[in-house]
């Protein structure tokens, strides 16, 4: 008890980050679009996926999953009948991070998509994961 009080700061921290990775974790938990690295590589080789870039430009230039098809989150509108013929097949949507897939996610479900998966942690959990990524323009 004594060890507490007198590093208070370090038990206030402890709970708090505790707190924030169950809050992270139930959030998340619900959400049945989320896929690792690893889960989306299975989708692409045994359930021939395609990888939908949501990036920007430049940062699609600096690298990307292999394969990926590149439309950026404000052309997605505009672009989306470039994916018709792709309904029938999964398509995992990725960022830098995971949020603005989240948005194209949305967007290609009121289009009619119906398999539709979240590379949770986008490029950058897919480079963490020791993933291939390809510097090749398109």
């Amino acid at each position: 008890m004594e060890f507490l009080q007198q590093n208070w700061y370090w038990a206030a921290l402890a709970a708090v980050s505790g707190s924030w990775l169950l809050f992270d974790l139930a959030r998340t938990r619900g959400d049945k679009t989320l896929v690792s690295p690893i889960e989306a590589t299975l989708l692409i080789n045994r359930e021939d996926a395609i990888v939908l870039d949501v990036r920007e430009q430049g940062e699609f230039a600096q690298g990307h999953i292999p394969n990926a098809k590149h439309i950026p989150l404000g052309e997605l509108a505009r672009r989306t009948n470039e994916l018709e013929k792709l309904k029938s097949r999964p398509l995992i949507v990725c960022c830098a991070s995971g949020s603005r897939s989240s948005g194209a996610i949305s967007a290609l479900r009121k289009a009619g998509f119906e398999k539709l998966y979240n590379l949770r942690g986008g490029l950058f959990e897919w480079e963490k994961a020791g993933q291939p990524v390809s510097r090749k323009r398109k």
